[in-house]
């Protein structure tokens, strides 16, 4: 039939996961995913997607898979992969949730990425940030479309917030870890993130439902913290006391990435040497 070892892969996961699917974007849109939640009365949606025109695709791939509708969405974390979807959910009336930490950082990260992103994706990008909605700022449970779900309220990753879900021995992540891509360290914070990612360990799921990447097991928390060391140590080793040059960030970055051949989005190495660089160097 064709099959190759990832899509075979991905085809054992969904058998393996139950009511849990994943709807993944093109790479024009960063091979985003959005994953959903089958309840016995609806549909979960975990990250919202980078357009609303995509989440509109996300929303479609789970209610045609489960047969039910879409009931809510919660975002992990501020990053516009994740909220920007959100227009399209809120145009259904669909609530979308996020914690306040996350809520309080979207209108600055819209602005950023707008400057960024809004003439690329004309007219698709949105001219707004989306409203979110906050469940609070501490960790609690949730029940919603008959589903049993936590709500675990975490510091900095590739943000400076989190939330991660968990239902039944699953638990979702965002960004927090990448499969078989590289991390978006713009903030630079490593020592922070795996700090972060050790709290997500210790919820003892059995499946870890990532950003971008297939599924797994604990074995993908493993290989994120794995990864961050690996470049905090790169980095460290040049013992950086002042301002970083051209020169040195470019020796860094292919040593990472000849560390990790095949990762997907070297650029998110590019763009996160200067912070982890600054971190590193106490500044």
């Amino acid at each position: 039939m064709g099959y190759n070892a990832r899509m075979i892969s991905l085809l054992v996961a969904s058998l393996l996961t139950g009511p849990v699917g994943t709807f993944t974007s093109k790479p024009f849109v960063f091979e985003t995913n959005t994953h959903w939640i089958e309840g016995p009365d609806g549909v979960v949606l975990i990250d919202t997607q980078f357009l609303p025109e995509v989440g509109e695709r996300a929303i479609a791939a789970a209610e045609r898979a489960t047969g039910k509708k879409v009931v809510l969405a919660i975002v992990l974390h501020a990053n516009p992969d994740k909220f920007n979807g959100a227009h399209a959910l809120r145009k259904r009336e669909i609530r979308v949730i996020t914690s306040e930490q996350v809520v309080a950082l979207v209108p600055e990260v819209h602005a950023l990425r707008k400057k960024w992103f809004f003439e690329k994706y004309a007219p698709d990008y949105p001219a707004e940030a989306p409203a979110l909605e906050a469940f609070g700022n501490v960790s609690q449970p949730l029940e919603v479309a008959g589903l049993k779900l936590g709500l675990h309220v975490l510091g900095v990753g590739c943000s400076r917030a989190h939330v991660a879900v968990t239902y039944e021995d699953h638990v979702f992540v965002g960004d927090m870890v990448s499969n078989g891509h590289h991390a978006w360290t713009e903030l630079g914070l490593i020592p922070e993130w795996l700090d972060t990612l050790a709290r997500v360990g210790a919820l003892g799921a059995a499946h870890v439902h990532v950003g971008r990447g297939p599924s797994g097991g604990p074995e993908l928390l493993a290989a994120q913290s794995s990864y961050l060391r690996f470049v905090w140590q790169t980095v460290r080793a040049e013992r950086p006391t002042g301002p970083s040059t051209p020169e040195v960030l470019a020796r860094l970055r292919a040593t990472i990435e000849a560390q990790y051949p095949g990762y997907g989005y070297g650029n998110f190495v590019k763009i996160g040497l200067p912070a982890v660089w600054e971190r590193a160097s106490g500044r």
